[in-house]
């Protein structure tokens, strides 16, 4: 009989060094979770705390080509130099597409190109020398990297004879 109880001693022992290490794993998970969880709300933090602020360098060099185009106002009022103007009008464009351009914005080249329905949509067809030839574009389209922003619009040639609408 003492054998049994020495064996059944055993066993409760066993089972609280058991119990004991499912508790330890419980605790340790449940630290593991609540860890977790506040490493999810602090990157989800961050990151719409980045979305906010991100454009701001942007938004800078936007500001200085707005300042640009204050004093081209003011130039107009002053000078009757159309040539002048012009001119100053051209560097602001400039300076704006070279910010576009840093920023990963690209003008789809679309004059002359055969039409593709992913960078640009098509208007109207007129007769021409060459099928799905881009003759005209009516407003440029743009890529920042490589997705579209915008379709180019365009009018297209087709062969005479074949001048149905797509």
């Amino acid at each position: 009989m003492k054998l049994k109880n020495d064996q059944n001693e055993a066993l409760l022992v066993e089972i609280e060094e058991k119990a004991k290490l499912i508790q330890d794993y419980t605790d340790s998970l449940k630290r593991l979770q609540a860890d977790f969880e506040n490493y999810v709300k602090r990157t989800d933090k961050e990151k719409q705390e980045y979305a906010k602020y991100a454009s701001h360098k942007l938004l800078l060099k936007l500001l200085s080509i707005t300042d640009d185009f204050e004093k081209a106002i003011k130039a107009i009022e002053n000078t009757t130099d159309i040539e002048q103007l012009k001119q100053g009008l051209n560097i602001i464009l400039t300076n704006l597409n070279k910010t576009l351009e840093e920023e990963g914005i690209k003008e789809i080249e679309a004059l002359g190109k055969k039409a593709d329905p992913y960078l640009h949509e098509i208007l109207t067809i007129e007769p021409g020398e060459e099928d799905d030839k881009i003759t005209r574009e009516i407003q440029k389209g743009y890529k920042l990297h490589d997705k579209v922003l915008r379709t180019s619009k365009v009018i297209i040639s087709k062969k005479k004879g074949e001048t149905s609408a797509k």
